[in-house]
């Protein structure tokens, strides 16, 4: 009976130990970014999107506990040039109004180093899944602005052909105007809601 009472307790300990250690982060738009960069004849052209939100499960202890969903407007694209960030969400590159989100939703995380993770999803794109993987590095944690924040520096590099944004146009002398390959970087300033905190 004691022996059965003791495993019930641990059982109990372990499991308050495992909830304690996953926390839930919801996303400081404020104080996050979402920026890419793609080849334009012989240089690279960044860009923003400037609507975006997601949330992050943290469990450190164990990674299959852990998620990330990310959700991005397409419509909020800024090159900081008009003319053409509304090419970029016609038809010819997002086609914003038939495909207003972007989103990313993982289904593993694994460690990598120190404070570096690799998180592998699926990205969906213009109606396209395609799977992806994020390298995450973790910049900490601290109390301030009246809450719990973390920090996280996310990247990766896809294909825009992967999800049939396909535009682009022929030189004459040679070669094409834009590049394929779209390097992704994330900055996220997130908050632990106030449940976890406790």
């Amino acid at each position: 009976m004691r022996k059965t009472m003791a495993i019930v307790a641990l059982t109990v300990l372990l499991g308050a130990s495992t909830a304690a250690a996953q926390s839930t982060y919801s996303i400081d738009t404020a104080h996050s970014n979402v920026g890419f960069k793609v080849r334009h004849l012989v240089a690279k052209v960044s860009g923003s999107f400037n609507e975006f939100d997601g949330t992050i499960t943290a469990n450190f202890e164990n990674l299959d506990a852990s998620s990330v969903e990310f959700v991005i407007k397409t419509a909020s694209i800024d090159t900081g040039n008009e003319k053409r960030d509304g090419h970029l969400r016609s038809a010819d590159f997002f086609d914003a109004e038939q495909y207003p989100e972007i989103s990313f939703k993982s289904s593993k995380m694994t460690k990598k180093g120190k404070d570096t993770y690799v998180v592998a999803g699926i990205l969906t794109m213009r109606g396209v899944n395609q799977p992806v993987v994020l390298t995450v590095d973790y910049l900490g944690e601290m109390q301030a602005m009246g809450g719990t924040r973390a920090g996280y520096e996310i990247s990766t590099t896809i294909n825009r052909q992967d999800f049939e944004v396909s535009w682009n146009r022929a030189l004459d002398q040679g070669g094409v105007v834009l590049g394929d390959d779209v390097e992704i970087t994330i900055n996220l300033e997130v908050v632990k809601q106030e449940a976890d905190t406790n």
